[in-house]
């Protein structure tokens, strides 16, 4: 499906940097950048996005609406450049995995749909406008979040920036399976092109020895202007410095590094991943900023908890170790007139990374973006770090290992 593409630069006296924008409305893709603990069969994933890749554009399921004019919500102090890709993005954006998710993860049932999602879409572009990051990916709901967030657009006429990612599945081996995957996630998008394409985790086992290929594919897809920039996900130091390394010689940057991060997961701060990011000016994306839900204070020993497989995250034990640290973010809050959520959030952006906290309602996402317009101060920072480093670590994903 074709867009008329009108993007506008910002200018570069603004950002202190080139802005780089795609032919519009080229969203901005960058998500919670979950982990891929989907659980559903790989055969589904491989029909639907080889068929995807094969299709013919197919005609609009849903009505075309013509597009407004890029709306422009932030200030200045709430935008930066990701990575070295001269791309524009807000310091927050918004994850999309449990779009579409019938997994289980979540737990949601039957009680969150589509409606559910274009409520919480309809609010990210009423607190973002067009400069709106949402993160998605393939594997997200069988491909549903992309193909719901590609429906928001098209019905919507608005242009957000627009992040998603390929996952190395087993019978992904070279690198012509990136642009082929890419072009296959612009279909259910809709897009002609989208703002930024990431390797979902590295390559393991069957597929150990393609990580190089993958990093080809991206060179490949930003080359066959498919995405504006390319960037990583779950990438432990080894492989940022080789990566980034291996993309310069092509002449394109690695532009982000989507990795876990928060105050109760911050390994990236002692085993490298940020300083390598730092070193070769990636943008480290931080996601599951508020753990899951175990920053919010919403669950307690006495009280509601998840239901799912998320529920091993939540047990009695584990709620009463991280008491102090919620006691801590209580004080700041009370002082701030801050939820906890927030400044778990604003945490993360003080520490130079880029939160993507999942969002599948209109009150989530009005409640992560009171996030933005403010920022903790030092002293505020440093009683956080201090607190939270004596509370035990979350479990972080695999992939660091990988």
């Amino acid at each position: 499906m074709s867009m008329s593409s009108s993007i506008s630069s910002r200018s570069a006296a603004q950002r202190g940097a080139p802005v780089v924008r795609g032919s519009a409305p080229s969203v901005r893709v960058a998500s919670v950048a979950a982990s891929p603990r989907v659980r559903e069969p790989q055969r589904e994933l491989r029909r639907s996005t080889t068929a995807a890749a094969e299709a013919p554009s197919a005609p609009s399921p849903s009505p075309t609406a013509p597009a407004v004019g890029r709306v422009r919500v932030l200030d200045d102090a709430d935008l930066m450049q990701l990575g070295k890709s001269g791309l524009t993005v807000p310091v927050m954006g918004v994850g999309a995995w449990a779009w579409g998710d019938r997994s289980g993860y979540w737990g949601y049932g039957s009680q969150y749909g589509k409606e559910e999602s274009r409520s919480a879409y309809d609010a990210i572009h009423k607190a973002f406008g067009d400069d709106a990051f949402i993160d998605t990916a393939e594997v997200y709901g069988f491909g549903r979040s992309e193909e719901y967030l590609g429906e928001f657009i098209r019905t919507t006429g608005t242009q957000p920036l627009v992040a998603t990612k390929f996952a190395p599945l087993p019978w992904r081996l070279n690198a012509d399976c990136v642009p082929e995957a890419a072009r296959a996630s612009l279909q259910r998008l809709g897009l002609p092109k989208m703002s930024l394409y990431m390797q979902h985790w590295p390559g393991f086992l069957v597929n150990a020895f393609s990580n190089e290929a993958y990093l080809d594919g991206l060179i490949k897809v930003h080359e066959q202007s498919l995405a504006d920039a390319i960037g990583v996900s779950n990438f432990n130091e080894s492989r940022v410095r080789e990566g980034a390394k291996r993309l310069e010689l092509a002449g394109v940057p690695m532009a982000s590094n989507q990795i876990q991060y928060s105050l109760l997961y911050r390994k990236p701060e002692v085993t490298g991943v940020l300083e390598a990011c730092k070193e070769f000016g990636v943008t480290p994306v931080a996601y599951s900023p508020m753990c899951q839900g175990l920053l919010t204070g919403k669950y307690t020993v006495a009280g509601e908890k998840p239901y799912g497989p998320r529920a091993n995250l939540f047990t009695d034990s584990r709620i009463r170790e991280v008491e102090p640290l919620l006691s801590c973010m209580r004080a700041i809050s009370k002082e701030r007139e801050k939820t906890l959520p927030q400044i778990a959030i604003n945490w993360c952006i003080c520490k130079g990374t880029l939160p993507i906290p999942g969002a599948k309602t209109e009150k989530q996402v009005n409640e992560a973006a009171g996030a933005l317009g403010w920022r903790l101060t030092d002293g505020e920072v440093a009683e956080l770090d201090r607190v939270s480093g004596k509370v035990p670590t979350s479990l972080g994903a695999p992939f660091e290992q990988w």
